[in-house]
């Protein structure tokens, strides 16, 4: 099959962005700020996953949401203006450093109320949540070699039909048996072949970005 989807040069990747909703001022002023930071910038999803999600959040009616990797919270920002008044999003983060930065762009976008920051490692903090199924959305973003652990963890305590959406699963294509250069490639390899035979899930990897995986529980 002659594929349809392509990775983005310069060009069509802002003709993208300009028909698409545009970014505010709090959404720029975020980009803007961890840009800053150099090259851990990249740990940032990309303005159109963070519109994707939003709408992704409203069509769903998700009210109870959960992040695992918040770094300068635009995820988060994203998710959280998704939600319904009343909705809550809980947020897993291991540096204050970094989300000191999302709580203020957080605040200025009027959405801090929605959002319950927990710092400490993630693991522990979804192992310490009850095993009811709470939550209608998760998205994880967080340490690669974590994600299989993430998964089961959040699996009892995500709705059925609730979604499990998981970024960098394509790593630039180096999840390929022979294109892997590290440890991390080879596992999300692994992670993405377990994913697919998965009968607990329906899933489908997207070329959105670096990779994103959806997975709907059945």
């Amino acid at each position: 099959m002659t594929p349809k989807s392509f990775l983005l040069d310069d060009d069509v990747h802002g003709y993208l962005l300009d028909h698409s909703d545009p970014l505010d001022a709090v959404q720029q002023g975020l980009i803007d700020e961890t840009e800053a930071l150099g090259g851990m910038s990249s740990m940032q999803i990309a303005p159109e996953q963070g519109t994707f999600m939003t709408m992704l959040t409203r069509l769903m009616g998700v009210s109870s949401a959960i992040e695992i990797g918040t770094f300068t919270g635009y995820s988060a920002l994203a998710i959280a203006r998704g939600l319904p008044p009343g909705g809550r999003l809980l947020c897993c983060d291991v540096s204050p450093e970094w989300t000191d930065i999302a709580k203020r762009y957080w605040d200025r976008a009027g959405i801090a109320d929605r959002i319950d920051l927990r710092l400490g490692p993630a693991l522990g903090t979804l192992q310490a949540l009850p095993l009811d199924p709470a939550y209608e959305l998760a998205f994880v973003d967080a340490d690669k070699t974590g994600y299989p652990a993430y998964v089961e963890e959040l699996y009892p305590r995500l709705r059925t039909n609730g979604l499990i959406v998981i970024d960098n699963t394509l790593r630039g294509g180096r999840v390929l048996p022979g294109r892997e250069q590290d440890d991390e490639d080879r596992m999300m390899g692994a992670f993405n072949h377990a994913l697919a035979v998965d009968q607990r899930f329906d899933t489908v990897l997207l070329p959105l970005a670096d990779g994103l995986t959806f997975l709907r529980k059945r």
